[in-house]
């Protein structure tokens, strides 16, 4: 790849981390907890933004950038308040800014006018010219011209110039840029607070073939005439003076001891690249080089685009950090830790074999192999374990997208709307993370198109105008759940069963429980939208999320109170690459169960079994009596049904807390096990979850518990297999 469209993917990189970074402060401004901090934050993610931007050119994501930069800064200084109406704004900006990272990233556009708005509005606030920027170099930033020059900042409050000033010597650090920081701007802060000449010290600048991309080289003295106060000077720097020298000394006063030196020889007037580089290359190859004479005034331009273009390539390779260093990270392409992944998953194949065979060599006898075997056993283990948490995400990546959609579906529905996340760090595998944005759009919108009423309505049946939308994910029972739950007015279940019937989803005399009329909603076709919009009406969308789950080798249910809404459960599991599993007997096949579903095994009694009237079987467990499924008829293993006292029983619950019996004929041993998509390599099949490969080289399927507990209360729990 060439080196430059590498730092151009690499920054495009960095600013969807920017823009994740972006909402969440402004998320928290909304909420009321816009600290100085947070404010910081907002404005560092907009300023690395626009500086990679004018980096590549991108004209229009700098103007826009520009524009939002401005406003932030002026909540930065405290000349603004962040109401309402301005983060509201903000939020806007945000999702504007988000359209232009991504229209220059694949080629495509964003409507001006829209743009144009958005920046008006901000433009209210601050009074600034919403076109300013176009005025700017291409690197984002505005024209300064560094020779002894005075700025009249006639934009500026007017500065009474009294006969001292201040001398402030600055020279930033590597640091300071890989924080997003830029000398510009705190050269364009000074200048806001009274006439200032700036003097460029190069005298540090290597020679290109020495130059560090992620140096910092030069440095600046700036005297500043006005009735600033010390204070009002360093307050300037304020969050830079940890990664800068810096001085600051009334006018007139000699620089302190060891303060920054002030360049005094004459700066080249015209830079000769082309003889600049034939002495890069010179000098790379050993030999001497000629000297380079140039004119002054364009190679200080030349050297002050240095630091201008260092913070642009750090902002572009180097994520920013707010305060502090962070753990080193390092960029991997997924292909590679995918194929590690799938190393690692022969490995386990393997050591299972070989502990098979060593087992059935009679080799295990001997202590020293044994010994030998639970060491590779746990080595592999640890490994698996360790590859596996490369792969684990925090869900903030899905959920951060999440805030965008609500605003545009509210406001396209006209609806007051809330979004409340939880457990935005609980973290599962990569896979499971990429194919989790789409049902969870689907059920964003559809909780507040369907589920929240109008703020009318809520208003009259006595709930606060403004709807709650709750996304929330925890671990349980090793699987990830997620949760998207509203507080409208639940499912009407009597319009559910009447819609379905007119569109011929069920038969009019069908006599369904309130869990199966909840169901009706993912049956393909079926909408309860009374006109197509751009939202819904289709009859597309909760079946596509059923869908989707269902290929994750998850589970969705549904929990609805009329008049105080509904709750939609989704469990996945947390990696699609391993689980621990129980293999067991059943019929003339080897199977194996999610350990995580197993509550506990027993051996059951005859007098504990007992006939239903619909032909199956309930077993009595501690008092309570638990339907029991026998896996081996269910798959089609068997003609006859086990007898309890030939078979194991293994208590496990399914997804809301339902519980079953499983029969099995016998449990042979409890292990780590590779999962392989049986549909990808076969199709799909009624319960059956996915297949893996044991020790001895057979295939075994895993069994979808979730759906065998479902089918066990049905008439269909017979012959499961054979209706695939």
């Amino acid at each position: 790849m060439d080196p430059m469209e590498e730092i151009r993917t690499t920054f495009f990189q960095e600013c969807e981390e920017q823009l994740a970074e972006l909402e969440t402060g402004l998320l928290a401004m909304q909420g009321g907890e816009g600290s100085d901090e947070t404010v910081n934050a907002v404005f560092r993610a907009v300023h690395s933004v626009k500086g990679g931007a004018g980096a590549f050119g991108l004209d229009d994501l700098v103007r826009f950038a520009h524009v939002f930069e401005t406003t932030l800064d002026e909540l930065r200084a405290g000349r603004l308040a962040a109401g309402p109406d301005i983060v509201a704004a903000l939020l806007r900006s945000a999702d504007v800014l988000a359209d232009l990272v991504r229209a220059a990233r694949d080629g495509g556009s964003v409507d001006p006018a829209h743009c144009d708005a958005v920046a008006a509005e901000l433009s209210v606030f601050t009074g600034a010219d919403v076109h300013a920027a176009a005025d700017e170099d291409d690197d984002g930033m505005a024209d300064f011209d560094f020779q002894p020059v005075q700025f009249a900042a006639s934009d500026l409050p007017a500065a009474t110039a009294p006969p001292t000033g201040w001398t402030v010597r600055f020279k930033p650090r590597a640091e300071l840029y890989k924080k997003a920081n830029d000398s510009v701007l705190l050269l364009r802060e000074l200048a806001r607070l009274g006439q200032v000449e700036v003097e460029l010290d190069a005298r540090d600048l290597p020679l290109l073939q020495q130059l560090d991309p992620e140096g910092a080289y030069l440095a600046w003295t700036v005297r500043l005439s006005g009735d600033a106060k010390r204070e009002d000077v360093a307050e300037v720097f304020e969050f830079v003076e940890s990664d800068c020298e810096l001085t600051i000394t009334a006018a007139g006063d000699p620089p302190p001891e060891g303060g920054l030196p002030v360049d005094e020889t004459p700066v080249a007037d015209e830079l000769d690249i082309a003889a600049l580089i034939s002495r890069a290359q010179l000098a790379a190859e050993g030999e001497p080089a000629a000297a380079v004479t140039a004119d002054p005034e364009p190679a200080a331009e030349a050297a002050v685009a240095a630091p201008a273009a260092d913070a642009a390539n750090d902002k572009g390779q180097a994520k920013p950090a707010a305060t502090g260093v962070g753990n080193p990270t390092i960029r991997v392409d997924l292909d590679r830790v995918d194929r590690l992944i799938d190393l690692v998953g022969e490995l386990v194949i393997n050591q299972a074999m070989m502990a098979q065979r060593v087992t059935e060599a009679g080799m295990i006898r001997d202590t020293n192999v044994a010994v030998a075997l639970d060491d590779l056993e746990q080595l592999t283990r640890e490994i698996q374990d360790s590859v596996m948490a490369i792969r684990a995400q925090p869900v903030k990546s899905v959920f951060q997208r999440m805030p965008r959609l609500v605003r545009e579906v509210a406001s396209a529905t006209g609806k007051q709307v809330r979004l409340v996340t939880e457990g935005e760090g609980t973290e599962v595998d990569k896979t499971v993370i990429e194919r989790l944005t789409d049902p969870l759009t689907h059920m964003i919108r559809n909780a507040i198109d369907h589920g929240l009423e109008k703020p009318e309505k809520r208003v009259e049946a006595g709930k606060p105008a403004e709807g709650t939308v709750r996304l929330s994910a925890l671990h349980r029972s090793g699987r990830i759940v997620i949760e998207v739950a509203d507080d409208g007015g639940g499912i009407n279940r009597p319009r559910v069963k009447a819609i379905a019937v007119e569109k011929g989803l069920i038969p009019p005399d069908a006599q369904l429980s309130d869990e199966e009329i909840d169901n009706l909603i993912f049956m393909p076709g079926f909408s309860t939208a009374d006109a197509v919009s751009d939202i819904s009406g289709r009859g597309v969308g909760m079946d596509v999320v059923k869908r989707s789950i269902q290929e994750l080798g998850g589970r969705i249910s549904i929990s609805s109170r009329p008049g105080e809404g509904s709750t939609f459960i989704m469990s996945l599991p947390l990696t699609l690459a391993v689980l621990d599993g129980m293999v067991v007997s059943a019929g003339d096949q080897t199977l194996v169960v999610p350990l995580s579903a197993i509550v506990e095994t027993l051996q059951p009694r005859p007098a504990d079994v007992h006939p239903t009237t619909g032909g199956g079987r309930v077993i009595s467990i501690r008092g309570a009596y638990t339907s029991l499924v026998d896996v081996g008829a269910a798959l089609g293993y068997r003609a006859q049904p086990l007898e309890p006292e030939r078979g194991v029983a293994l208590l496990i619950e399914g997804e809301g807390g339902s519980r079953a019996v499983l029969m099995v004929e016998a449990i042979q041993g409890q292990r780590q096990v590779v999962i392989k998509s049986l549909e990808a390599n076969y199709r799909r099949v009624p319960g059956i979850a996915a297949a893996t490969i044991l020790g001895d080289g057979r295939v075994a399927l895993i069994l979808d518990v979730d759906a065998l507990v479902a089918a066990s209360r049905t008439a269909e729990t017979p012959r499961l297999l054979q209706a695939g």
